[in-house]
């Protein structure tokens, strides 16, 4: 009787083991070209939620990366060589402070790399700038505290790495250029053309080849190929 008990235990436990992996048992499903006795009712749910995740998961890494250099406090938001906040400073902590739902409490401060090497301070300039860095941290302790409305207390960690950025005039041009709409890529031409730069607009125009400019066809085999200069 004890070995029956056993079994019939044996049994539910291994029921239950396969439940826990997603499939489900069907009965009736024994004919030719049917799927079989155990399905995946997810199917291709759980696949396509998985795929999903590891194609968007990368992104994530980038809106930290953005959301990290937002809370840095550079060296361009104080007065040079001192722990005075400029108005630029002042703004950033302002805007940082005003944020929705709430404010991130960890704020980042870059280490004073502002303080200038000098033959006559090379041998005190580290623990000149890790003073600075300190002082400066502390005045954006007080200045944050200046906040109205509840108290909230601010972590500051020193980074100490390279100024991000990008060529401004590429800002510049894409902020400018938004009141004329959408301007698509470069337009492909076969053949002899030339490429030039409007410099009212920032635009680079394809000139087409002229008829016959072509040596061959890809599609019609003549030569194999299309020859094209840029100027």
């Amino acid at each position: 009787m004890k070995r029956y008990v056993r079994a019939a235990a044996a049994a539910i436990v291994m029921a239950g083991g396969l439940g826990s992996v997603g499939c489900v048992h069907r009965t009736g499903s024994t004919g030719d070209g049917a799927h079989g006795n155990w399905i995946d009712p997810s199917w291709p749910d759980r696949y396509n939620y998985a795929a999903r995740q590891a194609v968007i998961a990368p992104f994530a890494q980038q809106v930290a990366n953005g959301h990290f250099i937002n809370q840095v406090v550079w060296n361009w938001y104080f007065e040079p060589g001192t722990d005075t906040l400029n108005g630029a400073g002042m703004e950033k902590l302002d805007s940082i402070a005003r944020s929705t739902p709430n404010p991130d409490t960890k704020l980042f401060i870059q280490a004073s790399r502002d303080l200038g090497v000098t033959p006559d301070n090379m041998a005190k300039v580290g623990a000149l700038r890790d003073d600075l860095t300190a002082r400066r941290a502390a005045a954006v302790q007080r200045y944050m505290a200046t906040q109205p409305g509840p108290t909230v207390v601010y972590e500051i960690s020193v980074v100490d790495m390279p100024t991000p950025g990008v060529y401004a005039p590429f800002v510049t041009n894409a902020f400018r250029g938004q009141t004329r709409g959408y301007v698509g890529g470069l337009q492909g031409a076969t053949g002899s053309g030339s490429a030039t730069i409007n410099s009212g607009t920032n635009l680079l125009q394809i000139t087409p080849a002229p008829a016959g400019g072509t040596t061959g066809d890809a599609t019609g085999g003549a030569t194999g190929g299309t020859t094209g200069t840029g100027n």
